[in-house]
């Protein structure tokens, strides 16, 4: 186990390594990974800790620079309609993982889809836990299909090393799988990762609840597990234990009361279209009472803080452990992002998520701006190729998404 004692404070000097302040709260972080070498951890550790807490400074006037979350005004997204839909039959188990025939550059070449195809897609069904199921058309208002054209900047993606140095971080320290932002993970009852947007709101693929055709085995009952903390009588941690022997995870499992999925998914999961559309809402039964995490709108890739992009989940190879990991993001597109990250099945579902300045609040925030979907294998340049894909929270995305946690757009215009 390595322990790391990791500063508060966000000072950065001049120097060209980032140092930390001579004094500071500090906090033990125990993280372990049987497959890195303290060395290679460590390394990787700082430049996590770089781009969380280092600031550029402004070679003109010396002021720290700072990545901003973008104010946008975002459209609304109401529902129209809702009709009684077909009894669904829950008859697959729940595939981890999500493959396609459309890699990057095909769905650049993609048109982008009209006004009423957008209606179409973003349309949603909603499954309760009693096994009804409801479908609602929507209606969108103040947004410009043009936006849609604009091609995403992001830079060539290099083909990505399957073989090589894990990673990703095993967070086994039960005090501090507790807290923000890691807490926010939870486990879903399908195999998958979720992440916690409202009180009673848990943000996850659509492909952990839905296979394009039907719901899986499980969807009508879906459970959300929580960590538990350790019994108070309980002996403290050990910190000098084996990354190969975490505690033991426990959970405490709340219930789903309904499941939102957006048609795009339902209708377009064989092909390209799906792959933009992986992404459900869950809402428990009651509320967690815990911290959870804000949505923005996803930023292009070069305006992150490194490039980098964060997410944590409960990956299969690593049973009873929380894995985070962080990377540089490359290429996207209007709907996708392409990164590096090293995830496993059981991450899929996991919130990515970016740590910005909030120039309203003037605080740093952290925001949801994307859903792990997983691996997809495409052909590509003539032979199979494997991406990690997350799903983009677009400002249509966003405002769906926010209208079925608030139930209202008044409360949805600032992304």
């Amino acid at each position: 186990m390595n322990a790391v004692a990791v500063e508060t404070s966000s000072h950065c000097s001049r120097t060209p390594a980032c140092l930390p302040p001579a004094s500071g709260d500090k906090r033990t972080i125990s993280i372990g990974s049987p497959l890195l070498g303290m060395a290679l951890q460590t390394h990787l550790l700082a430049l996590l800790l770089l781009s969380l807490r280092c600031h550029r400074v402004s070679p003109l006037r010396g002021a720290p620079w700072k990545p901003q979350w973008p104010s946008l005004r975002v459209p609304v997204v109401m529902p129209q309609q809702t009709v009684e839909g077909p009894a669904p039959r829950f008859l697959s188990e729940a595939k981890l993982a999500v493959s396609s025939e459309c890699d990057p550059d095909c769905h650049k070449r993609a048109p982008p889809p009209s006004y009423w195809e957008l209606r179409d897609y973003l349309s949603y069904e909603t499954l309760y836990s009693n096994g009804s199921l409801l479908e609602t058309t929507v209606g969108i208002y103040g947004f410009n299909t043009a936006d849609l054209r604009r091609d995403a900047q992001g830079r060539s993606r290099a083909k990505r090393q399957i073989y090589g140095p894990d990673s990703r971080f095993s967070i086994v320290g039960q005090d501090f799988l507790l807290n923000y932002p890691f807490s926010t993970a939870v486990k879903l009852s399908t195999g998958c990762t979720g992440t916690l947007v409202g009180e009673r709101h848990v943000l996850t693929a659509a492909h952990c609840v839905h296979d394009g055709k039907n719901y899986v085995k499980g969807a009508q009952k879906l459970r959300v597990g929580f960590l538990k903390p350790r019994q108070r009588d309980a002996p403290p941690t050990d910190r000098s234990i084996s990354p190969g022997r975490p505690d033991k995870m426990k959970f405490q499992w709340i219930r789903v009361k309904r499941t939102h999925v957006p048609k795009g998914w339902v209708k377009g999961s064989a092909n390209e279209i799906g792959m933009d559309y992986d992404y459900a809402l869950l809402e428990l039964k009651k509320a967690h009472k815990r911290r959870y995490m804000k949505m923005g709108v996803s930023p292009p890739a070069r305006q992150l803080p490194g490039h980098r992009v964060q997410f944590s989940g409960f990956d299969n190879d690593r049973r009873g452990q929380l894995v985070f990991r962080f990377c540089k993001a490359h290429e996207e597109t209007y709907d996708l992002l392409y990164q590096h990250c090293d995830a496993q099945p059981g991450a899929s579902g996991s919130g990515v998520y970016a740590r910005m300045w909030n120039r309203q609040r003037k605080r740093w925030e952290r925001k949801v701006i994307g859903i792990f979907s997983g691996h997809q294998w495409v052909d590509r340049s003539g032979g199979p190729q494997e991406f990690n894909v997350a799903v983009r929270v677009t400002p249509l995305k966003y405002a769906q998404i926010c209208y079925w946690i608030k139930g209202n757009y008044v409360d949805c215009r600032e992304g």
